[in-house]
């Protein structure tokens, strides 16, 4: 085999660090200096016609090439490009200079290609570590294939391949060559390593065939921008034979591309080329800032992050801070400051050396909140394209920070925003998160959390098969789910969705199934988890002004079915079943009770049976008889006679125990105002044994840890006597009057470090 230079054959390569601002560059002054007839760019070569639209004024970035088989939306894939990007100022230079520009990679449907028997996977996903590739990982890649740069950095006695990589390419303001001086490092780490997986081999045929295609048909310069792993490869000779041998079998297989906004946080990710950017915001610094200017703009842009976070900066701090990082890049022999440099002297001349205080102006200095924004004429998926035009009218930017919104549901556009927030929702898009959802059901008003990531175009995308607009994909994608849920709570839950989301044919259909199913079910658990969620759909439909008759009826049904069963579903259970059989019906009464449901009274039958059965769990039956206490519909007389027997030493420890968390347990601050329910405990937990009562602690911890520190004190003081109430009713007056104080007293001595005598 035979290595040719690049000028001999016509094509000049320039191997660039995907996202790297130097690459970037460096590439835009070779360009200027050789003046090229056309621009090849690794990049699938089938999404080339959408190329020429990142020259585009419109195009802000960061922005995304998204693709898809036509036929499956969910398996998309991304290639994004920053402002500082080698492929976009690539592509902008190409445009600019009038020259044709196209991508040379292989298409886009070799990534979903199945994986031939005994081969690597085609579509593996990139390796994040790679020097600007996007090669596929593999166990049996040699290091040098997965972190090229890093096995350079090592040998240059570096750490790691970010800080080689930006002392010798992206900081240094005259770092000579570098493209050749990259291509021979390549050149050499690749003759040490084993020879590419199929895949590789095939992607660099690929390219290999398109430069020469390109070289013949041109009669000037080509110029091949590529990560710098693949130069080696491509400027050395292959028998063309050879390499479409390589080629044969190529998938046919139908993929659609549009151009997505894409985000800063996102760049900070390794998709698409392979190449996640450590730190977006700094990249796009060093793109932006003159080459004598870097370190003191960086020290501006960190004072104004300071200040506007409410720290003071002087610009005496400011001038002493750029005096020492020049004074730590001059130690370190480095030609100007650097990041790190300017890290440290931020930390030490800013912040009084706090470290703690640059964490909290990192995120928007090193990464940033940029989102990218593309053209009107770009033709997007049929959800983006609705999507874009309801944020529109909704006047809703998206943004990749944190943003609060307050909507008012009177109001048309307060309706309106919320209605599109929550069809996003039903269609998995979290583009905004319901704050306290619980509470704002039932009234006009709700607050939400704003982020935009990139991967809610993906979201998007997957969901074309349920429909081309947002509210036909919305209410397309709960009816499947309705019908794949069995569960009768599940069902109340989607239907509730459905109705936050204006999406009535589903509403409709959820309805129609939960009575199918509620006429068919015997299991009283599901029965009891399906009424909260329904009764959250009644409330909400009133507060919509949606018609709830059939479905408030339906609740009473359900309400009536589940009083029914309870007696008999609260027998025989293990300590795991008894504390989800509690659960469920603690949160079923409240349903029952918010809704003054007409199944009220079978409801309160029902409990007064199981706090009375003796085959019930007693978990559940000390809560069936709380219940009823809270609720007035048992006598105080009847509930401290009901736990006076179930508390009484006819009593077997475990289900007196377990009666006990089931009544307090979330109630214990009832002690504080019934005297005759308080004398009853304190008879049974005073009368317990030592070991019994050790047994039993973490229980009794866990009851009365519910009550505030207030609580726990006024507890406290009627138990033991203070301001003259207290137990001395219940039991010898010399008991209260001479422990409580020995206890003080002990206390008392051991504050001031000396124990009693005896004690």
């Amino acid at each position: 085999m035979q290595t040719d230079l690049w000028s001999d054959r016509g094509a000049a390569y320039f191997g660039i660090r995907h996202h790297g601002p130097g690459s970037a560059r460096r590439l835009v002054e070779a360009l200027d200096a050789l003046r090229p007839t056309v621009v090849l760019i690794e990049g699938p070569s089938d999404l080339t016609p959408l190329l020429p639209m990142l020259a585009s004024e419109a195009m802000v970035p960061p922005v995304a090439l998204l693709a898809y088989p036509a036929d499956d939306p969910g398996a998309a894939s991304f290639w994004p490009f920053a402002v500082f990007s080698p492929e976009y100022q690539a592509a902008r230079w190409a445009v600019a200079a009038g020259v044709p520009v196209r991508f040379i990679d292989l298409p886009v449907a070799w990534r979903h290609a199945p994986a031939e028997p005994g081969k690597a996977d085609a579509g593996a996903e990139p390796d994040e570590a790679s020097a600007g590739d996007e090669a596929a990982p593999d166990a049996a890649v040699d290091e040098a294939e997965r972190d090229p740069i890093g096995l350079l950095a090592r040998a240059a006695g570096y750490e790691d391949g970010e800080s080689f990589w930006r002392d010798v390419i992206e900081e240094n303001p005259e770092p000579g060559e570098i493209f050749e001086a990259v291509a021979d490092a390549m050149t050499a780490l690749r003759g040490d390593g084993p020879p590419p997986d199929r895949f590789e081999a095939r992607r660099e045929a690929h390219m290999r065939l398109e430069i020469a295609s390109a070289v013949k048909a041109s009669d000037g310069p080509v110029a091949v921008v590529c990560g710098a792993w693949h130069v080696p490869a491509l400027r050395t000779w292959h028998a063309a034979k050879d390499d479409r041998a390589l080629l044969k079998g190529a998938p046919r297989r139908r993929i659609a591309a549009t151009w997505a906004p894409w985000t800063s946080p996102r760049l900070a990710v390794a998709s698409g080329y392979g190449a996640g950017v450590v730190a977006p915001g700094w990249c796009r610094h060093l793109w932006e800032s003159p080459r004598g200017e870097i370190a003191t703009r960086w020290l501006a842009r960190t004072a104004w992050a300071l200040r506007s976070a409410g720290h003071l900066v002087s610009t005496a701090s400011l001038i002493e801070a750029e005096r020492l990082a020049v004074a730590l890049s001059a130690l370190r022999g480095k030609p100007q400051p650097g990041f790190e440099e300017l890290r440290e002297a931020t930390v030490a001349c800013l912040m009084g050396g706090q470290t703690a205080l640059w964490s909290t102006i990192a995120d928007p200095l090193l990464v940033g909140t940029e989102v990218g924004s593309i053209p009107d004429d770009v033709p997007l998926a049929p959800l983006l394209d609705d999507l874009a035009r309801q944020q529109k009218t909704a006047r809703l930017k998206p943004e990749a920070l944190d943003r609060e919104l307050s909507l008012d549901l009177r109001s048309e556009s307060g309706l309106f925003r919320s209605t599109l927030l929550h069809r996003l929702d039903a269609l998995g898009v979290g583009w905004g998160e319901l704050q306290d959802p619980g509470r704002s059901r039932g009234t006009f008003r709700e607050r939400w959390v704003l982020r935009w990531e990139p991967e809610h175009a993906v979201a998007l995308v997957e969901n074309l098969v349920y429909g081309p607009t947002i509210e036909k994909a919305a209410a397309g994608r709960l009816a499947a789910q309705m019908g794949e849920a069995h569960d009768l709570g599940r069902l109340a839950e989607l239907v509730l969705q459905a109705m936050t989301a204006q999406l009535p044919d589903a509403s409709a259909r959820g309805i129609a199934l939960i009575g199918e199913r509620a006429g068919v079910t015997g299991d009283g658990l599901e029965m009891l988890a399906a009424l909260p969620p329904l009764a959250d759909v009644v409330r909400y439909g009133k507060a919509r002004a949606t018609a709830t008759d059939q479905l408030a009826a339906l609740f009473d049904k359900i309400a009536v079915q589940a009083a029914l069963a309870l007696g008999y579903a609260v027998r025989n259970l293990d300590a795991e079943a008894a504390a989800a059989m509690r659960a469920a019906v603690e949160a079923a009464d409240g349903a029952v009770r918010l809704l003054g449901s007409d199944a009220l009274a079978d409801w309160n039958a029902a409990l007064a049976t199981v706090s009375a059965s003796a085959a019930a769990s007693r978990l559940v039956a000390g809560l069936a008889t709380r219940l009823l206490y809270e609720s007035e519909a048992m006598s105080s007389e009847d509930a401290v006679a009901h736990v006076a027997r179930m508390l009484s030493p006819g009593t077997p420890i475990a289900d007196a125990a377990a009666y006990f968390a089931g009544f307090f347990e979330g109630a214990g601050q009832r002690l504080l105002f019934d005297a005759d329910l308080r004398a009853c405990v304190d008879g049974w937990l005073t009368a317990l044994e030592a070991e019994a009562f050790t047994a039993h602690l973490p229980l009794f911890r866990r009851v009365f840890g519910r009550l505030d520190r207030t609580e726990r004190r006024r507890l406290m003081d009627v138990l033991f006597g203070a301001g003259g109430s207290g137990l001395r009713g219940l039991r010898p007056a010399t008991d209260a009057e001479t422990r409580w104080p020995a206890h003080h007293a002990m206390l008392t001595a051991l504050l001031k470090k000396g124990a009693p005598d005896g004690r």
